[in-house]
C-alpha cells in the first residue's frame, strides 16, 4: 500500500532547504568563503536588471513589477540580511513569491539562461551585495 505525500511537501522541502542554507552561513563567516567576483557577476547578470548597479531599485524593470522593485540598500533590508546570511538571497531566488519575477522578465522579453544555483553562489551573492550595502551608507 503506497502513501500519498501531503500537497504541501514541495513548500515544507523549500523552507527545510533554506533553513539548511542558513545554517551553513553560520558554521563559518560568509567572507571568509565567499568568491566576491562570482557574487559581482551573478548580481550583474540575474539582479541588476531590476535592482540596479547600486542596489536601489534603479534597474531599467524596476518600476515593471507589481510589487515594484524593492531598494536592497534600506537600513530593514540590510539587518535582514545581516541577521539571516544566506536565507534572504537563497529564498529570493527560489521564489517564495511565486512567478513574479520569471512574469516580470517574461512580459518585458528578458530571457535569462537557467542558472545551478550553488550554496556557494548564494554565499558569493550575499557577501557582494552587503559589501554594496555597507559601501552606500
Amino acid at each position: 500500500m503506497s502513501k500519498r505525500v501531503p500537497s504541501t511537501f514541495p513548500s515544507i522541502a523549500k523552507t527545510l532547504f533554506i533553513a539548511a542554507l542558513g545554517n551553513l552561513s553560520l558554521i563559518q563567516p560568509a567572507s571568509s568563503f565567499a568568491d566576491n567576483a562570482n557574487g559581482k557577476d551573478l548580481y550583474l547578470q540575474r539582479c541588476a536588471m531590476c535592482h540596479g548597479t547600486d542596489l536601489k531599485a534603479t534597474g531599467p524593470l524596476a518600476g515593471k513589477s507589481n510589487p515594484p522593485t524593492p531598494d536592497l540598500t534600506t537600513s530593514a533590508f540590510k539587518k535582514r540580511l545581516s541577521d539571516y546570511p544566506g536565507v534572504i538571497v537563497s529564498s529570493i531566488i527560489l521564489r517564495p513569491n511565486g512567478d513574479l519575477i520569471p512574469k516580470t522578465l517574461r512580459e518585458n522579453g528578458v530571457r535569462l539562461p537557467p542558472h545551478a544555483w550553488s550554496v556557494m553562489d548564494l554565499r558569493d551573492l550575499n557577501q557582494y551585495m552587503s559589501g554594496v550595502i555597507a559601501r552606500n551608507r
